[in-house]
């Protein structure tokens, strides 16, 4: 598939997708005529650099990660090294701390919502 096709398949922008190639986080091959074509598993690869872009990863640790899942299915693999593992779990660690933060700020506008609308 083109560019474009793979671009409104996925929701992700052209520039996006072109991005994702100079970072090497997604493979095309080329026409004669110098057009990009992706294969049928480039949705799903795309799919999957967008969560790992959600979950705060940048494209230099997503580039060492994407080798050790599996596209279909998005499962594991059981390649990665043992310093991507320490890495891994440090992101993890940084998610944890954030939903930790969020949840503490969300109630803190429960209690403003509450008060200022009478509930308490």
């Amino acid at each position: 598939m083109r560019i474009g096709e793979l671009a409104e398949r996925t929701g992700v922008s052209v520039r996006s997708l072109r991005y994702y190639e100079q970072q090497g986080l997604l493979a095309s091959d080329r026409t004669t005529g110098g057009h990009r074509e992706y294969p049928e598993r480039a949705v799903d690869r795309v799919i999957r650099i967008q969560e790992l872009f959600a979950a705060g990863l940048n494209s230099k640790k997503i580039a060492a990660m994407l080798p050790c899942m599996r596209d279909a299915d998005g499962g594991p693999s059981e390649i990665a090294t043992p310093r991507l593992v320490d890495d891994l779990t440090a992101e993890r660690a940084r998610i944890d701390r954030l939903i930790t933060d969020l949840v503490r700020s969300r109630d803190v506008l429960d209690e403003v919502i509450d008060a200022a609308s009478g509930r308490r």
